[in-house]
Formats: C-alpha cells, structure tokens, sequence
C-alpha cells in the first residue's frame, strides 16, 4: 500500500491511495472459506462446496467490501498518524479520480480531497480583559419572584363586583333591532366574558361597576373587532357564520370571577420552600434571593462565554477555508436541499466553525475533560430550573438524580449534555485565566445587552 498526501495551499488537501492485491487477498481467503462453511448449495454437502464455486458467486462482492474497509482504516488512520485536522469527510476528487476495475486483482488507486483546517492560535491569558457582567439581585427580582409564587399558589373566588382582569358568566341572548329578544336567535348559556380583552373602547366601557344580576347591552363585532376567531369562541359558533353578523346581544350576569393571589403567609412559605425552612417574609425573600442568584450567574457566564467568542474571532482574525471544497461535502449532506440550501446557509456555517475551532483550541489548552458525574450535574441543573417554574423549588436530591438518571438514558440527550458540561468547565476555568473587567447590572439592563 502507498499513501501520499500533498497540501499546496495548506487547506486543500490530496490525499491519493494505492491498494495492491497484499493489502486485502488474505482476508478475503479467510472469508471465502467461512462463506464455504456455512454456504448450503443443492447437490453439495455443508461445508464440501467446491472453492471455486464460492469465489465465482461471492468472491467479487467479499473483496469490494474489503477494499473499501481497508481504504477507509487506513485512510483515517494517516489523518490520525499524521495530525492533519481533517474538516468533514474525504470527497472523491473529481478531475483524478479514474474509474477503478473491482474485478480485476489491483493495484487499486483512489483519490481523495481533503478539507484541512486553517492553522491558527487561539490563546488567552491575564492581559486579556473581558467583561463579565454581575447581575445583582434586586428588589425588583424578589417582587416579581413573590408575585409569581402568589399567583402560582392563588385561587379564583367569587366577587360582587367587576374589577381588573376578572372573568364574567352570563347567558347570552340575540337582540333584534327594537331591542328585544330575537326569536330564533343565537343564544349561548354560561357565556364568559373577559372586558380587560375587550378592544372596543366603547363597548368595553358597558362593563363598568357590572355586579352579578345586571343586564350589560353590547355588540360582540364591536367588542372584538377585526376578530371572528374571538367573537365565534364567545358564541360557540363557526368562524364563518359570524363573519356578517352585527347585532346587539344582552348578556345577563350571573356570577363574577376573580382571581386572588395567595397572602404572603406561613402557607405560602411552606409550600414553596417545604414545611418549617422559612418563618417569616424576610427569610422568604433572602431565600428566593439565594435561590435566583445561581441562575443569574449562568446568565452572566453564558454572556461571558459569548463575549470570549466575539474576542478571541477578532484577535484571530480572518481564517482561510477551503471553500468550494466545504461547499461540496455541505451539499453532500444536504442532497436533499439543494445548492440554493448551501449557498444561503454556508456563510453561517463558516462562522460556526471558525468558533468550533477556536473551542477546541480552548478546551485542549485548558484541560477540559468531561466526567460522567459532569453530565449527571449539568441535567440535574436542567430538571431543576424545570421544576422551578412551576414553582417546585424544594425537589428532594434523590427525585432530581432519578430524573437525571432517566433523561442520560437517551442517546439524543446525551450530545446536548456533554457541549453543555464543555462550555460550563470551559467558563470557568477561563474566568480564572483573563482578566475580568466585573460590571455590576440589573437584569434589565443585561437583557438589554442580550438583545444588542
């Protein structure tokens, strides 16, 4: 076997391959012989047909597969061998490529294209100053904190009276043009109005000061305007036969639903943070404080990470690729996409992997390694902030590792993880490396900054 590889513009690789007949011929006699033995022909005893007669029907498609085994070994084994940083897959080349006779014993000679990453250095140290935003936990967190475990933990209850966003039930009745009821006409019982959805001004004023057992007079077109879909929900019909519809309808009241945040109280308490671990509202508060901080400072060090990237692209640079190359193994992955797919798409793709390389620069200088005890932590983190929306802050440490266990039991997760697990120990391990120029915010204005 001979292997010779040629990179004149140092990202363009050939890579040409010479397979004799010695480089397969016994390990297709070795599987010829296995054939023989298990191969049942009529007329012939098992493992007594004639050699022959197994290298006639299976002998070309054996030495195929071996061929292309061992180009495949040991073409991957030179890129390994040899450190060359091999982008996506080997292509056939185009122009060099001659059509090769299987049939025949060799030599075979194959062609390949290679993709080589651009050489670069992508280092950092305490004279490289990036900022690193501290989101502090303010007042304003805390109350919005409060006021969604309130509402996570209220309860609808009955009002006499119509006020903010409270729900009205009532029966529904067709008016004709004296204002009387319609005979025949729409009528829907146990109707439910909410007037703080109502868009017409006009008709959203009639349910002012509305108690249960009042009349309200409005017309639903005027109410919803420039919106079927909401007045055909309101009178349980279709779309479409609203669509011409404008009369007045009298909707009785019968009853009003408010709903009622639950009071700041031991209740509360013990349901968000278990029964006893909070006694009074400052220790709730400090407590929601201690609970939020974490998830800020995963905010504040993904934007750090995000600002490292931005750094480290400008001081490396512009980076030559081998761009018609990528753009044929890009449409090879995407045979059914098309050339437009690629030519939309490639731009970005180049940016993802200029950063790709940057990281794993990164990662190789600062010894990130990533343990089975780092993906059971990352998906724990995970669950927890899932059962922290609902407001289940106090999910004992046995239930979140048998969720976690679960969840690293699928393969599609398991990817996700270990780029999760790498970008966390890659942070914090370049927090210590540059120099952090820490800038105290409100999540406001972090959001801001998010959104430049």
């Amino acid at each position: 076997m001979n292997i010779q590889f040629e990179c004149a513009d140092k990202v363009n690789g050939l890579m040409t391959i010479t397979i004799e007949q010695a480089d397969y011929q016994a390990e297709v006699d070795k599987k010829l012989k296995e054939y023989r033995k298990k191969a049942q022909v009529p007329g012939f005893r098992p493992g007594m047909v004639p050699l022959g007669l197994i290298k006639r029907q299976y002998g070309t498609a054996i030495k195929v597969d071996e061929v292309n085994r061992v180009l495949g070994e040991k073409l991957y084994e030179y890129v390994r061998e040899n450190k060359i940083q091999m982008l996506g897959e080997p292509m056939p080349n185009e122009e060099k490529q001659k059509p090769q006779d299987l049939q025949g014993d060799g030599p075979f000679e194959f062609v390949f294209d290679i993709a080589v990453a651009p050489e670069f250095k992508a280092e950092l140290n305490d004279k490289d100053k990036i900022d690193y935003y501290d989101i502090k936990v303010d007042d304003k967190i805390i109350n919005d904190q409060v006021q969604m475990f309130q509402s996570q933990a209220g309860e609808f209850v009955e009002a006499q009276e119509w006020s903010g966003n409270d729900t009205l039930t009532g029966d529904l009745r067709q008016l004709d043009a004296e204002g009387n009821t319609l005979e025949g006409g729409i009528e829907v019982s146990g109707a439910m109005v909410m007037p703080s959805y109502v868009k017409g001004e006009e008709e959203k004023k009639k349910f002012d000061g509305a108690k249960p057992g009042d009349i309200i007079i409005f017309n639903p077109k005027k109410a919803y305007p420039d919106n079927d879909a909401e007045v055909a929900a309101l009178l349980k019909m279709d779309k479409e036969k609203v669509k011409d519809l404008d009369a007045d309808f009298s909707f009785q009241l019968t009853a009003i639903r408010h709903f009622q945040p639950h009071a700041i109280d031991q209740e509360l308490f013990d349901r968000i943070f278990g029964e006893g671990n909070v006694k009074d509202e400052a220790e709730f508060r400090q407590k929601i404080a201690d609970s939020i901080k974490p998830q800020l400072v995963g905010n504040s060090d993904f934007k750090f990470l995000q600002d490292v990237r931005a750094y480290l692209e400008k001081k490396v640079g512009d980076l030559q690729f081998p761009e018609a190359l990528l753009k044929r193994i890009m449409l090879n992955n995407n045979k059914d996409k098309g050339e437009d797919y690629v030519e939309k798409n490639f731009e970005g793709s180049i940016k993802e992997l200029k950063w790709h390389l940057i990281k794993e620069q990164l990662v190789a200088a600062n010894n990130v390694k990533v343990e089975d005890d780092d993906l059971k932590q990352i998906a724990k983190g995970a669950i927890r902030q899932q059962f922290a929306q609902y407001g289940m802050n106090n999910v004992p440490d046995d239930v979140l590792d048998n969720y976690a266990e679960e969840q690293l039991k699928k393969r599609e997760n398991i990817e996700n993880y270990v780029e999760r697990a790498i970008d966390v120990k890659l942070m914090q391990a370049l927090k210590q490396v540059v120099k952090l120029n820490i800038k105290e915010v409100t999540l406001d204005e972090f959001n801001k900054l998010m959104q430049q």
